[in-house]
């Protein structure tokens, strides 16, 4: 939705500007009728530069100089500057706590080992502030598994994954193509709530991953969901975003197999965006055929 109209109507009704008071009003207003962007009535190519600038660039134009009143002018300093920054890398001092991770993870045979391991497991610092590990919930004997990004604080409190409001719509998810939780698996790429639900490191990621892909691989499902973008970029190793993941089939190699693996927009974000319910409708329908195309065990 854009505002247009609504603006023009505003400035023609008066010829002064709006009072600090009045604006925050308007704002208000704009916020609640779910006011996404603001337009002019002509287009603006901020790409282009002012004829002064375009003036200035050509060949043989002289300087001008800058208006100083007298002043000295401060030291130039260096133009110099990466035109693109650069994304900061994983910090050299967590990937020794992943190969540990890693090594502790192989030697589990079992999903009771893995859970006995991850309590034992003190390297990541997420451990010290959680107040419960969550591991899975489920039956882990089920076609279908479906990973999450990380436990909120309904889950941390309780010691299980999907247990607060988005786990309940995520029920209602499973219910509308025929499963829950007595025929699917759950877990999370991190066991651990990340304090006030921030967005976990690349650290923490990396430190916890080798765990997430011994469960999948003891679990050995037939059909995996990653839920959310968190999920979906970590176990598919990719920078595309959620949006354009979604209801994509994708593969995912484990225990030298491969695994069909959809992602799924999370049920937090559904709540948060319910128009987008849509699109969770759509891909849930593609998780359904797949899962029927099955061969009875």
């Amino acid at each position: 939705m854009n505002t247009n109209r609504t603006m023009n109507e505003q400035n023609a009704s008066s010829d002064t500007p709006l009072d600090p008071a009045e604006a925050l009003a308007l704002l208000e207003f704009f916020a609640e009728a779910g006011v996404s962007e603001l337009v002019q009535d002509t287009p603006v190519d901020n790409y282009s530069l002012p004829e002064t600038v375009k003036a200035a660039a050509q060949p043989g134009a002289a300087p001008s100089a800058p208006a100083t009143g007298g002043r000295p002018l401060p030291p130039r300093q260096s133009q110099s500057q990466p035109a693109i920054s650069t994304p900061a890398a994983i910090p050299l001092d967590g990937l020794q706590e992943a190969e540990t991770a890693r090594e502790i993870a192989a030697n589990c045979k079992s999903l009771e080992e893995l859970r006995a391991a991850l309590e034992r497991f003190d390297l990541c610092a997420l451990k010290q502030t959680a107040k419960n590990l969550v591991f899975s919930d489920g039956n882990p004997q089920a076609r279908l598994m479906l990973v999450g990004e990380a436990p909120g604080r309904d889950e941390d409190i309780q010691g299980k994954p999907f247990v607060g409001r988005s786990g309940q719509l995520l029920d209602r998810m499973l219910g509308a193509i025929g499963y829950s939780r007595e025929n699917a698996y759950i877990a999370n790429v991190l066991p651990w709530r990340p304090p006030g639900n921030r967005t976990p490191t690349d650290g923490e990621l990396a430190m916890c991953r080798p765990f997430i892909e011994r469960h999948i691989e003891l679990v050995n499902p037939e059909v995996i969901a990653f839920l959310g973008g968190v999920s979906a970029k970590q176990m598919l190793g990719t920078t595309t975003g959620i949006m354009r993941l979604r209801g994509k089939w994708a593969v995912y190699s484990i225990g030298g197999r491969e695994v069909p693996a959809l992602p799924l927009l999370h049920p937090a974000y559904l709540l948060r965006q319910p128009a987008q319910k849509q699109l969770a409708w759509r891909d849930l329908l593609k998780l359904r055929e797949k899962l029927s195309s099955l061969p009875e065990a």
